[in-house]
């Protein structure tokens, strides 16, 4: 039997050499498929900028150095929920001078801790990025599992709700009775979770995103700005949501062959940054290639691209009456000005205890990696009412 005691351990991964060597034979031994003149983005990833990135992640890319420049962030691994290992960072507040809140930060998919590694820095220590050093977090940002350095789950996937007990759980472990909840993607699932279901401990949750619509009544009561964003999504699934119903009904068959070409796996997860990132159309005007190949580097060499993508399977099977249920606990949204069909104020009124709302003229659907000073100030901003709350 496995431990399952929440037992925290200090976590720094150190790759094998045989395993970048490995990487780089298979990179070197890609075997590209044809495409159209001039087709670009509009038919997927533009398998020229591809074989481009592919050329540089075997014979230019320095793995080891992104590696140690992650250890910089105080990682750990516990045991929660009876035996699952998960991965987390837990950087305190430097110098506070005022109430610290914790602040537990959930990520989405494609990507893994990477999204946040950024604005880590700038939310344990504003005094030494130029703003007030009363702002500051203690901030947890754990893997989801089947992500980054978690366990994957051997048995059925986690739904969002599984994973916000999870959180909780690792949140009770470090210590914290009250903390605030924030994340964009699947971690706006997560973190809409902790609200509806630990409402005595979340003091308030932000979020990048409204998720998906789900509305059992009369449309006619709907506003016209709502039933507008409705029919928005469901252009954006039909013309970009291939990828979500491959996750949501048969993910095994692309983990296939997608944990056995990094090529491949670069291609499923880069044309999803150049896609919902705020790059009109460039991708490396929102990630460098260091950048882009740090996170797709952690899908390969955990070999999580097939777990990741089960996590859809799972929340595909929530309950109609979990989707519909309406948060309480004080609610911001900073909808960012590059995201994917971005929910208008009514619908966050009708489904969320409204109380703070931006709209940041840059970044895109990954914006605490995009722009990480503007997410940053966005959650300093709307938290700050809430730190007494936390320590009270």
């Amino acid at each position: 039997m496995p431990d399952a005691s929440p037992r925290l351990e200090p976590f720094t991964p150190q790759t094998a050499p045989a395993a970048l060597e490995d990487l780089r034979a298979r990179l070197r031994a890609t075997r590209w498929p044809d495409a159209p003149e001039d087709a670009g983005w509009s038919l997927g990833t533009d398998i020229a900028y591809l074989r481009e990135l592919v050329a540089y992640w075997a014979d230019g890319f320095d793995w080891s150095a992104q590696e140690k420049a992650l250890a910089r962030l105080p990682r750990f691994r516990a045991r929660l929920g009876g035996g699952l290992g998960i991965h987390f960072v837990h950087a305190r507040a430097v110098a506070p001078t005022g109430p610290v809140l914790p602040l537990v930060l959930s990520h989405g998919w494609p990507d893994s801790f990477w999204r946040y590694s950024k604005a880590i820095p700038l939310l344990t220590d504003p005094g030494s990025h130029g703003a007030d050093p009363a702002d500051a977090f203690d901030v947890v940002v754990p893997d989801v599992p089947g992500f980054g350095y978690s366990d994957r789950p051997t048995g059925p996937p986690l739904d969002s709700i599984a994973v916000a007990r999870l959180w909780a759980e690792l949140i009770d472990v470090l210590g914290h009775p009250r903390f605030g909840a924030a994340g964009g993607d699947i971690g706006s699932h997560v973190s809409r979770y902790l609200a509806l279901d630990h409402p005595d401990r979340v003091v308030a949750v932000h979020r990048t995103d409204g998720g998906l619509p789900v509305f059992s009544g009369d449309p006619a009561d709907l506003a016209p700005e709502e039933r507008a964003w409705f029919a928005e999504v469901a252009a954006w699934g039909a013309g970009e949501g291939a990828y979500a119903a491959m996750h949501r009904t048969k993910p095994q068959t692309a983990a296939v062959g997608l944990t056995d070409s990094p090529a491949g796996l670069a291609a499923w997860i880069v044309e999803k940054l150049q896609a919902w990132s705020d790059c009109d159309g460039d991708i490396e005007r929102s990630f460098s290639k260091d950048e882009i190949l740090t996170n797709v580097t952690l899908y390969w060499l955990t070999g999580t691209i097939g777990s990741s993508m089960r996590m859809y399977h799972a929340n595909a099977a929530i309950p109609p009456e979990q989707l519909a249920r309406r948060v309480e606990v004080p609610s911001g949204f900073s909808l960012f000005h590059g995201d994917v069909v971005r929910p208008p104020r009514a619908w966050l009124e009708r489904t969320t205890n409204l109380v703070h709302l931006n709209e940041p003229a840059r970044g895109g659907h990954f914006a605490a990696f995009e722009e990480p000073e503007l997410y940053a100030e966005e959650l300093r901003t709307f938290f700050r009412p809430y730190r007494a709350a936390a320590t009270g």
